[in-house]
């Protein structure tokens, strides 16, 4: 299966281009934390750096969306590509003349998500467009263990940089992949599937009149209406205890110790990915709503596990119980958008998905934040883990009920 998947070129040079601007990614993020907090040694500037990072998506997620389906996205991709490599490498040349300052990294963090608005959109978009429909699954499958492995692995990479002190030269390795992600870029080629008389109607839009042209046709299609409600309530309740709550539940239930179990764990759950992701296209070759919903139930017990444990086995059963939960929510999320939404479309959609997820992420950090004050870190993995299986069965009764109201009207007019 995957060898036949991996015999497309097109597909091929797409997975490397997402596997290195992820190593990119990760290793410019974790630059800008480490620097910002070498030159201020405060905390709260240091969150304004990550809250840098997040903000663009929210400002300008769904303009990026609509500019995405408007244009020429290999021509786009490439010049952004190009672009940010000046940009991150002024960082480094300011570093060595010893006059990077904490408002030159907020810049640059600001300025660079605010590219990647445009540039992810149009490159989720491009997947369909080199992919049969029948491989997609498969193809969603290697490209999310690619990112996640990638994830898992960087870190672990970047520790010798910065053993040697040279943290600096994230952004110089950053800016490599830019320059390699442009290359791999031009050798895709897929074929526009809308005619040049749409495109060029599309074109005379204005951008916000196809945003709102895409929500009024959202709005109709109760499937993927569905999935953003669900997607934004998952992610709320998810995103606090895993990213936060975690850690500080260990620290606090193992004192001295908490970091590298922390640590261990987080390499378990970047395996429990993985191998699911791995498994998926051979269960399943296409993706659907009660999938994306009984993957969210599965998620969210492994947080409910979390929240009742007490020894480590607990706490390596429930990662891993997440960590089988996620994916196939994740590539079910990702299929649906694929498949439910017209070609010309794709890029409002994901960019919308991208919105969506920032805004949970925010508001989940800030009122869960608030709330670990006052509620215990377990109660809260039980609450939010109950919750998200909760809001699941919800939409997998409401699933149900529709697909039997509309079964009753087939019947009906037959």
């Amino acid at each position: 299966m995957y060898r036949h998947v991996l015999k497309n070129k097109n597909i091929l040079y797409y997975l490397a281009g997402a596997g290195i601007s992820q190593l990119g990614n990760v290793l410019a993020g974790l630059a800008f934390l480490f620097i910002s907090y070498e030159l201020t040694e405060s905390a709260a500037l240091t969150t304004i750096i990550a809250i840098s990072q997040a903000m663009p998506y929210l400002l300008f997620g769904l303009i990026g969306g609509a500019c995405a389906d408007r244009v020429n996205k290999k021509r786009m991709l490439v010049a952004i590509d190009l672009l940010r490599i000046p940009l991150i490498l002024s960082l480094v040349v300011l570093f060595q003349l010893d006059i990077l300052a904490f408002w030159h990294l907020l810049a640059a963090a600001f300025t660079v998500q605010t590219l990647g608005c445009f540039y992810n959109p149009a490159y989720r978009a491009v997947l369909p467009l080199i992919t049969p429909i029948e491989q997609q699954t498969t193809v969603n499958s290697l490209l999310d263990t690619v990112t996640r492995g990638v994830q898992v692995v960087t870190p672990l990479f970047a520790i010798g940089l910065l053993n040697a002190g040279h943290a600096i030269h994230f952004y110089t390795i950053d800016a490599m992949t830019y320059l390699a992600s442009a290359l791999l870029i031009l050798k895709i080629h897929w074929v526009v599937p809308i005619d040049q008389e749409n495109m060029n109607e599309t074109k005379r839009d204005g951008l916000f009149y196809s945003i709102g042209v895409f929500f009024w046709w959202a709005k109709r299609e109760g499937t993927v209406t569905h999935l953003f409600f669900a997607t934004f309530w998952m992610v709320f309740f998810n995103t606090w205890v895993w990213q936060v709550g975690l850690l500080l539940l260990l620290l606090d239930r193992f004192p001295g110790s908490g970091q590298e179990i922390y640590s261990l764990l987080l390499g378990w759950y970047g395996f429990g990915v993985i191998l699911t992701n791995i498994a998926i296209p051979f269960f399943w070759k296409t993706l659907t709503f009660s999938l994306y919903l009984w993957g969210s139930i599965v998620w969210g017990l492994g947080l409910v596990v979390l929240g009742f444990a007490s020894y480590p086995p607990l706490y390596i059963a429930g990662v891993f119980i997440a960590a089988a939960g996620l994916p196939l929510s994740s590539l079910a999320r990702v299929y649906l958008i694929q498949t439910l939404v017209p070609a010309d479309m794709l890029g409002r959609a994901f960019s919308f998905n991208a919105v969506l997820l920032y805004g949970s992420n925010i508001l989940s950090l800030a009122i869960f934040g608030a709330l670990a004050s006052v509620i215990g870190i377990q109660k809260l993995f039980i609450w939010c883990g109950s919750l998200m299986v909760i809001t699941a069965i919800f939409y997998l009764f409401r699933a149900l009920l529709t697909e039997n109201t509309r079964r009753k009207a087939v019947k009906a007019l037959e």
